[in-house]
C-alpha cells in the first residue's frame, strides 16, 4: 500500500496523530495496548517514515551500524534480527557489517560508518579499543553478549553465570561425578563466567574442581571432536560433558558416537545456545536457551533511547537463560 500517512494510520487505529508519532519515535506516554495496535496496523500497511524529510528536521541519520564477528552464526544472526525488527518500524535503516573476527576488517568499517555518520553503533564483538575511539566521538554505543574494555558503555548479556550452573546441575543432578568442561581458549567474559558457573555448580554439591577436566579449544565441531577423542584414548574417566557452546557439544557428540559410547547412558552432555540443530540431531541435545532476539531487541531499544537524549545513562541488562531438557540428559 503505498503513500501510507501518519493520519491514515491514526484512523485506522481510533488514536491521534500525535499518539502515533510518540509510537513510532518511542517517546512520550502511551499504553502497551496502544503502542501494539498502532504497530499492528504500521507492519499490516507497510508504513515507512520519510527519512529525508525527518533527518533534515533531526539532524540524524535514522541510520545504526552493527558489527558482528560471523554473521553466519546463528547465535548472532537471530540477535540482528531482533536488533532489525526494532529498528524498522521506527525508521531505522541498519548497517550489518560482517568482520569474520578481523581486526583491520573491523577498523575499515568503523571508518565506514563513521563516514556514513550513523546515529549509534551495536557491538557483537570482542575487540574493546575500536569501542573506546567511538564512545569517545560520542556516538551512542551498546554492546551485546562481549563486555566492553570502557566500562561506560552499556551491556546487554545472557545471564552466563547461572547457565553454567544450570547446565553443570543438570548433569549433576543426573547422577554425574566426573564432568568435562569445553570452553573457547580465549579469555572472553561469556566463557570466563559459564566456567564460574561451572565450579560452583561443582561445589555446592561437594564435587572437587579439577583443572584437567577444563580444556580450552578454538569454539568448532572438528576441535572439540578431537578433544574428547584424546579424552577416550588416554582413558580418562568421565560422565559428563558440559560444552559451553552447542557447536562443542555436537563435536563432543560426534566423538561419543564414533567410539560407541552410548548417551546418555554412558556420558550425558548438555550445550550452550539452542541453535537449531540441536533440536533435531540424533540424539537431540540438551541445552541453554539465550533468549538471542531478546538481546537484540534490547539493545536497539536502549541505543535509539540514547540517540534520542545523549546525556541518559543505562545500566547492563542481564537477560535470564533457561534449561532445554532433551535426550542426552
Amino acid at each position: 500500500m503505498g503513500n501510507v500517512s501518519i493520519k491514515d494510520i491514526a484512523k485506522l487505529t481510533g488514536v491521534s496523530t500525535a499518539t502515533v508519532s510518540r509510537v513510532i519515535n518511542d517517546s512520550g506516554r502511551f499504553s502497551e495496548e496502544t503502542r501494539q495496535k498502532v504497530m499492528d496496523t504500521i507492519n499490516k500497511l507497510g508504513y515507512r517514515s520519510n527519512v529525508v524529510a525527518k533527518s533534515l528536521r533531526t539532524r540524524k541519520t535514522l541510520s545504526i551500524g552493527v558489527i558482528v564477528p560471523d554473521i553466519t552464526n546463528e547465535f548472532f544472526s537471530k540477535i540482528v534480527l531482533g536488533i532489525e525488527s526494532y529498528c524498522f518500524p521506527k525508521g531505522y535503516s541498519v548497517y550489518i557489517c560482517n568482520t569474520g573476527e578481523n581486526e583491520e576488517k573491523e577498523n575499515l568499517y568503523i571508518a565506514d560508518l563513521e563516514a556514513k555518520g550513523v546515529d549509534g553503533l551495536i557491538y557483537l564483538s570482542e575487540v574493546g579499543g575500536q569501542q573506546y575511539q567511538i564512545s569517545k566521538r560520542r556516538i551512542p554505543t551498546v554492546c551485546i553478549d562481549r563486555e566492553p574494555l570502557k566500562k561506560d558503555i552499556p551491556v546487554i548479556t545472557s545471564d552466563n553465570y547461572n547457565g553454567g550452573f544450570i547446565a553443570t546441575e543438570e548433569l549433576i543432578r543426573c547422577g554425574c561425578k566426573n564432568i568435562v568442561l569445553l570452553r573457547d581458549y580465549r579469555v572472553l567474559s561469556t566463557m570466563e563466567q559459564r566456567t564460574q558457573g561451572y565450579m560452583y555448580a561443582l561445589s555446592q554439591y561437594d564435587i572437587p574442581v579439577d583443572v584437567n577436566m577444563i580444556l580450552k579449544m578454538p569454539i568448532d565441531f572438528n576441535s572439540a571432536k578431537e578433544c574428547v577423542e584424546k579424552l577416550i584414548a588416554s582413558k580418562t574417566k568421565f560422565d559428563g560433558i558440559f560444552a559451553t557452546t552447542d557447536w562443542l557439544a555436537i563435536g563432543a557428540l560426534s566423538a561419543l558416537k564414533k567410539h560407541r559410547i552410548k548417551v546418555p547412558q554412558e556420558v550425558r552432555l548438555v550445550g550452550f545456545d539452542n541453535t537449531s540443530i540441536t533440536e533435531f540431531i540424533s540424539p537431540s541435545i540438551t541445552t541453554i536457551d539465550q533468549d538471542k532476539f531478546k538481546m537484540g531487541d534490547t539493545a536497539a531499544n536502549i541505543l535509539l533511547d540514547m540517540i534520542n537524549d545523549h546525556s541518559k545513562k543505562h545500566e547492563n541488562i542481564i537477560i535470564p537463560v533457561e534449561l532445554i531438557k532433551r535426550e542426552t540428559t
